[in-house]
Order: structure tokens, then C-alpha cells, then sequence
């Protein structure tokens, strides 16, 4: 049975419909709110367990960024039966490094995983960390890619949702013009 992720998470409050203003500044009409996808442990679990099946076989370990990444490492990770492992910001930096006694370099085979693809950039940081490693990248999954496809990381990619969500130039915005109400995310 497939089970019909942006039904559930519409249900369930993740995927939202209306008028609002992103990180970036720029203004949509769809907004995914990934820590509404992460409350949920049976579609998370059931999320994870799809990138678990795409990526079969391929990894040794599964890696994620931190926040959101630790859930998703952690149960992708499980359904794999491999260890998890998380990149965490270096300090004063915007790159991330595995602490903690993380063991990965090389010889290992990583998967890395995220919650929510917008730009790709905590995604790249990871696998910047786990080339810096040694170790071989062998794939990305991730929940929800919100780009439709339109980010390449140069191995096999896997997203259990992909919406393609358009963003505007607040100057630009029909929303605006009509005087829907803007919701700041």
C-alpha cells in the first residue's frame, strides 16, 4: 500500500497553504513546517523507512546535520540496522564537523539525510564533512524536497515527498497585491 505523504501531512498541519514569508525574505504560498512532519513518529518512522528501502544495501553508515537531521539519521539508520551519526556546527563557522567520537573516514559508505530541502546547504555542509573524513558519499534522502527536483548533489538522490513551491520577490507578490494576510515562518 503507498501511502500518500502530502495528504498526511496536510492532515496533520506539516504542509500549509496561504500567504507567507520565508527564511529568505521571499514570499509563497505553500510552507512546509518540518518539526510538524518530525511531531509524528509513525509517518516520520514510515518516511525514514522509504529512504531506508531506496538506499538498501548502498551505506554503512547514515549521517544528518543537526536539528532535524538527528531524528531522521537516527530511523533511517535503524531500519538500515547501521549506526547514525550527526554533523554539528564548528564553532564560529558555518560549516559543520563531526564531534563527539564520531567514527567515519575512510573505507565507509555514507548516506545522508535531511528533513526539509530548500537551497541544499546543510546538505552540502554534511557531505563536505564527510568528504573532509575520507569517507565515500553514496547517496541523499531527504523527507520533503521543496525545489522539484531542481538541486543535483552528484549522487543518487531520493525524496519521499517533492513539491515544487515558487517563491516571489515581496515587490513582485500577487498574495501581496490582493492583501492576503503574510505570515512570517
Amino acid at each position: 500500500m503507498s501511502i500518500n505523504f502530502e495528504e498526511q501531512l496536510q492532515a496533520r498541519g506539516a504542509v500549509l497553504r496561504g500567504h507567507f514569508q520565508f527564511a529568505s525574505g521571499r514570499h509563497g504560498d505553500t510552507y512546509i513546517e518540518k518539526f510538524r512532519i518530525l511531531q509524528w513518529p509513525d509517518i516520520t518512522g514510515e518516511m525514514c523507512a522509504q529512504i531506508a528501502d531506496h538506499f538498501q544495501g548502498k551505506a554503512d553508515i547514515v549521517a544528518g546535520p543537526t536539528t532535524g537531521g538527528i531524528i531522521l539519521a537516527y530511523e533511517t539508520a535503524r531500519h538500515l540496522g547501521l549506526p547514525s551519526i550527526i554533523a554539528e556546527r564548528k564553532e564560529g563557522s558555518d560549516a559543520r564537523e563531526f564531534k563527539r567520537g564520531f567514527q567515519v573516514g575512510p573505507g565507509d559508505r555514507v548516506l545522508v539525510v535531511d528533513d526539509v530541502l530548500t537551497t541544499g546547504g546543510s546538505i552540502r555542509e554534511v557531505i563536505t564533512a564527510v568528504r573532509e573524513r575520507g569517507a565515500e558519499l553514496v547517496g541523499v534522502g531527504v523527507l520533503v524536497d521543496r525545489t522539484g527536483g531542481q538541486v543535483d548533489f552528484g549522487v543518487p538522490f531520493f525524496a519521499c515527498l517533492s513539491i515544487s513551491i515558487a517563491s516571489y520577490d515581496p515587490a513582485e507578490c500577487d498574495l501581496c497585491k490582493r492583501g492576503v494576510p503574510l505570515v512570517v515562518t
